[in-house]
Protein backbone atom coordinates (compact mmCIF):
# COMPACT_ATOMS: atom_id res chain seq x y z
CA UNK A 1 0.00 0.00 0.00
CA UNK A 2 1.30 3.43 -0.94
CA UNK A 3 2.12 5.51 2.11
CA UNK A 4 4.39 8.18 3.57
CA UNK A 5 6.03 8.68 6.95
CA UNK A 6 4.79 11.59 9.07
CA UNK A 7 6.59 12.84 12.18
CA UNK A 8 5.44 15.60 14.54
CA UNK A 9 8.24 16.52 16.94
CA UNK A 10 7.19 18.46 20.04
CA UNK A 11 9.07 19.86 22.97
CA UNK A 12 8.69 16.70 25.03
CA UNK A 13 7.24 14.04 22.76
CA UNK A 14 7.05 12.79 19.19
CA UNK A 15 3.93 11.63 17.38
CA UNK A 16 4.31 9.63 14.19
CA UNK A 17 2.15 7.94 11.59
CA UNK A 18 2.15 6.16 8.29
CA UNK A 19 -0.29 8.10 6.13
CA UNK A 20 -2.09 6.81 3.07
CA UNK A 21 -2.76 8.69 -0.15
CA UNK A 22 -6.22 9.73 1.03
CA UNK A 23 -4.92 11.09 4.34
CA UNK A 24 -5.85 7.98 6.30
CA UNK A 25 -3.73 7.05 9.32
CA UNK A 26 -2.48 3.52 8.64
CA UNK A 27 -0.30 3.25 11.73
CA UNK A 28 0.36 5.55 14.69
CA UNK A 29 3.08 5.63 17.35
CA UNK A 30 4.43 7.93 20.06
CA UNK A 31 7.59 8.29 22.08
CA UNK A 32 9.57 10.78 24.14
CA UNK A 33 12.06 13.11 22.48
CA UNK A 34 14.60 12.32 25.20
CA UNK A 35 15.57 15.98 25.33
CA UNK A 36 16.92 15.58 28.87
CA UNK A 37 19.83 13.70 27.25
CA UNK A 38 20.74 16.66 25.03
CA UNK A 39 20.14 17.82 21.44
CA UNK A 40 22.22 15.06 19.82
CA UNK A 41 20.09 12.44 21.54
CA UNK A 42 16.94 14.15 20.24
CA UNK A 43 18.23 14.01 16.67
CA UNK A 44 19.25 10.36 17.05
CA UNK A 45 15.79 9.60 18.42
CA UNK A 46 14.09 11.24 15.44
CA UNK A 47 16.23 9.33 12.95
CA UNK A 48 15.75 6.02 14.77
CA UNK A 49 11.97 6.56 15.00
CA UNK A 50 11.75 7.31 11.27
CA UNK A 51 13.78 4.19 10.44
CA UNK A 52 11.48 2.05 12.60
CA UNK A 53 8.44 3.47 10.80
CA UNK A 54 10.00 2.65 7.44
CA UNK A 55 10.66 -0.92 8.59
CA UNK A 56 7.07 -1.23 9.86
CA UNK A 57 5.74 -0.12 6.47
CA UNK A 58 7.83 -2.70 4.65
CA UNK A 59 6.71 -5.49 6.97
CA UNK A 60 3.04 -4.64 7.39
CA UNK A 61 2.12 -2.62 4.29
CA UNK A 62 4.27 -4.44 1.78
CA UNK A 63 6.44 -1.52 0.65
CA UNK A 64 8.72 1.20 1.98
CA UNK A 65 7.39 4.73 2.40
CA UNK A 66 7.52 6.87 -0.72
CA UNK A 67 8.43 10.05 1.17
CA UNK A 68 8.48 11.56 4.65
CA UNK A 69 7.26 14.76 6.25
CA UNK A 70 8.44 16.09 9.60
CA UNK A 71 7.12 19.01 11.65
CA UNK A 72 9.38 20.63 14.23
CA UNK A 73 9.10 23.61 16.61
CA UNK A 74 11.16 26.78 16.54
CA UNK A 75 12.52 28.58 13.51
CA UNK A 76 12.41 26.46 10.37
CA UNK A 77 13.96 27.10 6.96
CA UNK A 78 11.59 24.95 4.95
CA UNK A 79 13.22 25.57 1.58
CA UNK A 80 16.69 24.50 2.76
CA UNK A 81 15.34 21.76 5.00
CA UNK A 82 17.09 23.19 8.05
CA UNK A 83 15.77 23.35 11.61
CA UNK A 84 17.38 26.73 12.28
CA UNK A 85 16.68 27.12 15.99
CA UNK A 86 14.70 25.50 18.78
CA UNK A 87 15.10 26.69 22.36
CA UNK A 88 13.20 23.68 23.71
CA UNK A 89 15.19 21.06 21.81
CA UNK A 90 18.55 22.83 21.88
CA UNK A 91 19.52 22.80 18.24
CA UNK A 92 20.80 25.37 15.78
CA UNK A 93 21.13 25.06 11.99
CA UNK A 94 20.34 21.35 12.01
CA UNK A 95 20.19 19.91 8.43
CA UNK A 96 17.35 17.61 9.42
CA UNK A 97 15.99 17.00 5.94
CA UNK A 98 19.35 15.74 4.70
CA UNK A 99 19.86 13.55 7.76
CA UNK A 100 16.43 11.96 7.35
CA UNK A 101 16.88 11.47 3.61
CA UNK A 102 20.11 9.58 4.25
CA UNK A 103 18.58 7.47 7.02
CA UNK A 104 15.51 6.58 4.95
CA UNK A 105 17.36 5.36 1.88
CA UNK A 106 17.17 8.51 -0.21
CA UNK A 107 13.41 9.16 -0.22
CA UNK A 108 12.33 12.81 -0.48
CA UNK A 109 11.71 14.52 2.86
CA UNK A 110 9.67 17.67 3.57
CA UNK A 111 10.42 19.77 6.66
CA UNK A 112 7.81 22.08 8.16
CA UNK A 113 7.12 24.32 11.15
CA UNK A 114 4.88 22.56 13.69
CA UNK A 115 2.11 25.17 13.85
CA UNK A 116 2.05 25.80 10.10
CA UNK A 117 1.98 22.05 9.49
CA UNK A 118 -0.91 21.56 11.89
CA UNK A 119 -2.64 24.51 10.25
CA UNK A 120 -2.20 22.92 6.82
CA UNK A 121 -4.08 19.84 8.02
CA UNK A 122 -6.83 21.84 9.74
CA UNK A 123 -7.28 24.00 6.67
CA UNK A 124 -7.24 21.27 4.07
CA UNK A 125 -8.98 18.33 5.79
CA UNK A 126 -10.11 19.67 9.19
CA UNK A 127 -12.17 22.60 10.46
CA UNK A 128 -11.23 24.86 7.55
CA UNK A 129 -11.93 22.36 4.77
CA UNK A 130 -13.31 24.18 1.74
CA UNK A 131 -12.21 27.65 2.90
CA UNK A 132 -9.98 29.48 0.42
CA UNK A 133 -8.56 31.70 3.19
CA UNK A 134 -8.22 30.65 6.82
CA UNK A 135 -6.27 31.53 9.95
CA UNK A 136 -5.40 28.76 12.41
CA UNK A 137 -4.56 29.94 15.94
CA UNK A 138 -3.58 27.39 18.62
CA UNK A 139 -3.73 28.70 22.19
CA UNK A 140 -1.19 26.73 24.20
CA UNK A 141 1.93 27.61 26.13
CA UNK A 142 2.22 30.47 23.65
CA UNK A 143 0.13 31.65 20.71
CA UNK A 144 1.11 31.17 17.09
CA UNK A 145 -0.78 31.20 13.82
CA UNK A 146 -0.92 29.62 10.40
CA UNK A 147 -2.11 31.67 7.43
CA UNK A 148 -3.88 29.48 4.89
CA UNK A 149 -4.19 30.58 1.28
CA UNK A 150 -5.69 28.36 -1.43
CA UNK A 151 -4.70 25.06 0.14
CA UNK A 152 -1.23 26.03 1.31
CA UNK A 153 0.18 27.79 4.36
CA UNK A 154 2.20 30.99 4.00
CA UNK A 155 5.57 30.90 5.75
CA UNK A 156 6.66 34.45 4.91
CA UNK A 157 9.91 35.76 3.46
CA UNK A 158 11.95 34.66 6.48
CA UNK A 159 9.82 31.90 8.02
CA UNK A 160 8.09 34.11 10.60
CA UNK A 161 4.61 34.51 9.10
CA UNK A 162 1.73 33.97 11.50
CA UNK A 163 3.44 34.86 14.79
CA UNK A 164 0.38 36.68 16.07
CA UNK A 165 1.22 35.86 19.68
CA UNK A 166 3.65 38.75 19.45
CA UNK A 167 1.16 41.35 18.31
CA UNK A 168 1.27 43.98 21.06
CA UNK A 169 -2.24 44.26 22.48
CA UNK A 170 -1.37 46.04 25.74
CA UNK A 171 1.36 48.63 25.00
CA UNK A 172 3.79 48.94 27.89
CA UNK A 173 2.31 45.85 29.55
CA UNK A 174 3.74 42.57 30.76
CA UNK A 175 7.28 41.86 29.50
CA UNK A 176 7.56 39.07 26.95
CA UNK A 177 10.61 36.84 26.40
CA UNK A 178 10.68 38.13 22.81
CA UNK A 179 11.81 41.52 24.14
CA UNK A 180 8.54 43.42 23.71
CA UNK A 181 5.97 44.35 26.34
CA UNK A 182 2.27 43.59 26.15
CA UNK A 183 2.33 40.72 23.63
CA UNK A 184 -0.91 38.83 23.04
CA UNK A 185 0.44 35.53 24.34
CA UNK A 186 1.27 37.10 27.70
CA UNK A 187 -2.50 37.60 28.22
CA UNK A 188 -4.46 35.04 26.23
CA UNK A 189 -2.42 31.83 26.03
CA UNK A 190 -3.33 28.82 28.15
CA UNK A 191 -0.15 29.46 30.11
CA UNK A 192 -1.12 33.09 30.76
CA UNK A 193 -4.59 32.14 31.99
CA UNK A 194 -3.09 29.43 34.21
CA UNK A 195 -0.67 31.95 35.69
CA UNK A 196 -3.41 34.49 36.36
CA UNK A 197 -5.78 31.96 37.91
CA UNK A 198 -3.04 30.47 40.09
CA UNK A 199 -2.26 33.97 41.35
CA UNK A 200 -5.91 34.74 42.13
CA UNK A 201 -6.54 31.45 43.92
CA UNK A 202 -3.18 31.25 45.64
CA UNK A 203 -2.89 27.69 44.33
CA UNK A 204 0.23 27.20 42.19
CA UNK A 205 -1.29 24.01 40.74
CA UNK A 206 -4.39 25.78 39.39
CA UNK A 207 -4.49 26.01 35.60
CA UNK A 208 -6.59 27.29 32.71
CA UNK A 209 -8.83 24.23 32.74
CA UNK A 210 -9.58 24.86 36.40
CA UNK A 211 -10.39 28.47 35.60
CA UNK A 212 -12.80 27.41 32.85
CA UNK A 213 -14.59 25.07 35.27
CA UNK A 214 -14.87 27.90 37.79
CA UNK A 215 -16.30 30.17 35.08
CA UNK A 216 -18.95 27.54 34.34
CA UNK A 217 -19.66 27.40 38.05
CA UNK A 218 -20.33 31.13 38.19
CA UNK A 219 -17.20 32.19 40.10
CA UNK A 220 -16.93 36.00 39.61
CA UNK A 221 -13.15 36.05 40.01
CA UNK A 222 -12.78 33.32 37.41
CA UNK A 223 -15.07 35.22 35.05
CA UNK A 224 -12.91 38.31 35.46
CA UNK A 225 -9.70 36.40 34.67
CA UNK A 226 -11.35 34.65 31.72
CA UNK A 227 -12.87 37.82 30.25
CA UNK A 228 -9.53 39.61 30.56
CA UNK A 229 -7.97 36.88 28.38
CA UNK A 230 -10.88 36.84 25.93
CA UNK A 231 -10.70 40.61 25.46
CA UNK A 232 -6.98 40.49 24.75
CA UNK A 233 -7.46 37.60 22.35
CA UNK A 234 -10.22 39.44 20.51
CA UNK A 235 -8.00 42.52 20.16
CA UNK A 236 -5.23 40.42 18.63
CA UNK A 237 -7.56 38.49 16.36
CA UNK A 238 -9.23 41.64 15.02
CA UNK A 239 -5.80 43.00 14.12
CA UNK A 240 -5.04 39.75 12.32
CA UNK A 241 -8.33 39.58 10.45
CA UNK A 242 -8.02 43.24 9.45
CA UNK A 243 -4.71 42.39 7.75
CA UNK A 244 -5.58 38.94 6.38
CA UNK A 245 -9.36 38.89 5.81
CA UNK A 246 -9.75 35.13 6.44
CA UNK A 247 -12.99 33.37 5.65
CA UNK A 248 -12.58 30.97 8.57
CA UNK A 249 -10.84 31.50 11.89
CA UNK A 250 -9.86 28.18 13.52
CA UNK A 251 -9.03 28.21 17.23
CA UNK A 252 -7.17 25.24 18.72
CA UNK A 253 -4.87 24.36 21.59
CA UNK A 254 -5.56 23.96 25.29
CA UNK A 255 -7.93 26.90 25.76
CA UNK A 256 -10.15 25.72 22.90
CA UNK A 257 -10.91 22.60 24.93
CA UNK A 258 -13.15 24.82 27.06
CA UNK A 259 -15.67 24.76 24.21
CA UNK A 260 -18.52 27.24 24.44
CA UNK A 261 -17.00 28.70 27.61
CA UNK A 262 -14.41 30.18 25.27
CA UNK A 263 -16.20 30.43 21.94
CA UNK A 264 -19.41 32.15 23.06
CA UNK A 265 -17.71 35.20 24.64
CA UNK A 266 -14.93 35.21 22.02
CA UNK A 267 -17.35 35.38 19.08
CA UNK A 268 -19.18 38.22 20.81
CA UNK A 269 -15.95 40.07 21.63
CA UNK A 270 -14.72 39.85 18.04
CA UNK A 271 -18.15 40.82 16.66
CA UNK A 272 -18.25 43.91 18.88
CA UNK A 273 -14.86 45.09 17.61
CA UNK A 274 -15.26 44.79 13.85
CA UNK A 275 -16.46 47.80 11.89
CA UNK A 276 -15.83 47.60 8.14
CA UNK A 277 -14.20 44.16 8.34
CA UNK A 278 -16.05 41.02 7.31
CA UNK A 279 -16.63 38.75 10.28
CA UNK A 280 -15.08 35.31 9.69
CA UNK A 281 -16.63 32.08 10.84
CA UNK A 282 -14.98 31.26 14.19
CA UNK A 283 -14.75 27.52 14.79
CA UNK A 284 -12.85 25.09 17.04
CA UNK A 285 -10.07 23.00 15.55
CA UNK A 286 -11.23 19.54 14.51
CA UNK A 287 -8.15 17.33 14.40
CA UNK A 288 -6.82 17.61 17.95
CA UNK A 289 -3.29 16.37 18.51
CA UNK A 290 -3.28 14.45 15.22
CA UNK A 291 -3.11 17.69 13.21
CA UNK A 292 0.69 17.83 13.19
CA UNK A 293 1.06 14.24 11.96
CA UNK A 294 -1.63 14.64 9.32
CA UNK A 295 -0.06 17.90 8.16
CA UNK A 296 3.38 16.29 7.93
CA UNK A 297 1.80 13.56 5.83
CA UNK A 298 0.25 16.17 3.54
CA UNK A 299 3.65 17.85 3.17
CA UNK A 300 5.14 14.52 2.12
CA UNK A 301 2.42 13.82 -0.45
CA UNK A 302 2.72 17.38 -1.79
CA UNK A 303 6.45 16.88 -2.14
CA UNK A 304 5.87 13.74 -4.21
CA UNK A 305 3.54 15.73 -6.47
CA UNK A 306 6.30 18.28 -7.02
CA UNK A 307 9.14 15.82 -7.54
CA UNK A 308 7.58 13.14 -9.72
CA UNK A 309 4.40 14.69 -11.08
CA UNK A 310 2.12 11.99 -9.73
CA UNK A 311 -1.19 12.80 -8.08
CA UNK A 312 -1.15 12.16 -4.35
CA UNK A 313 -4.65 10.75 -4.41
CA UNK A 314 -4.24 8.50 -7.43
Amino acid sequence: MRHVIALDVGGTGMKAALVGAGGELLHQARRSTGRERGPDAVVDGILDFAAELRAYGIEHLGAPALAAGVAVPGIVDEERGVAAYSANLGWRDLPLRGLLTDRLGGVPVALGHDVRTGGLAEGRIGAGKGADRFLFVPLGTGIAGAIGIAGRVESGAHGFAGEIGHIVVRPGGTPCPCGQRGCLERYASAAAVSESWASVTGNPEADAADCAKAVDGGDPKAREVWQHAVDALADGLVTALTLLDPRTLIIGGGLAEAGDTLFTPLREAVRSRVTFQKLPTIVPAALGDTAGCLGAGLLAWDLLDKTDGTEATS
